[in-house]
């Protein structure tokens, strides 16, 4: 199942019919629905908010996979953006030493199975898999 969305936060109530529908569709465990919605509503955000050079909508994908969901989110004529490199959130520091930001994405590394970063030709691709353990 793929459907493109606009570069617009009012899209989140959309991309969560779209989740409810592969689920039911290919009967996937619930259990694992509040990693993939956290995961793409997280990336979808960054997307958005970090983005801003482009115009074009965000194509997202579930596919089911082996054990569980493969998630892909697109976007295209953007700058190169690799979440699997960025910096990492010392989760123990004190909020008064902590730097704001990261900690979407901290979540979404370490709740997904696996995460994938594709780069060309201007289109950044994020693809991330959910397994039932």
């Amino acid at each position: 199942m793929e459907q493109k969305f606009k570069r617009n936060f009012d899209e989140l109530k959309n991309i969560v019919v779209m989740t409810e529908a592969i689920f039911q569709q290919e009967d996937l465990q619930a259990g694992l629905r509040h990693v993939v919605d956290l995961a793409t509503e997280e990336l979808f955000v960054n997307m958005v908010t970090y983005n801003t050079e482009s115009n074009a909508d965000i194509l997202i994908e579930m596919l089911p996979h082996e054990h569980g969901i493969e998630v892909s989110l697109t976007d295209y004529d953007v700058n190169r953006f690799d979440p699997t490199a960025a910096n990492t959130v010392d989760v123990d520091a004190p909020l008064t030493e902590r730097t704001p930001g990261g900690l979407g994405l901290y979540l979404v590394l370490k709740m997904v199975d696996s995460i994938h970063y594709e780069y060309r030709d201007r289109t950044s691709k994020i693809t991330f898999i959910v397994d039932r353990k």
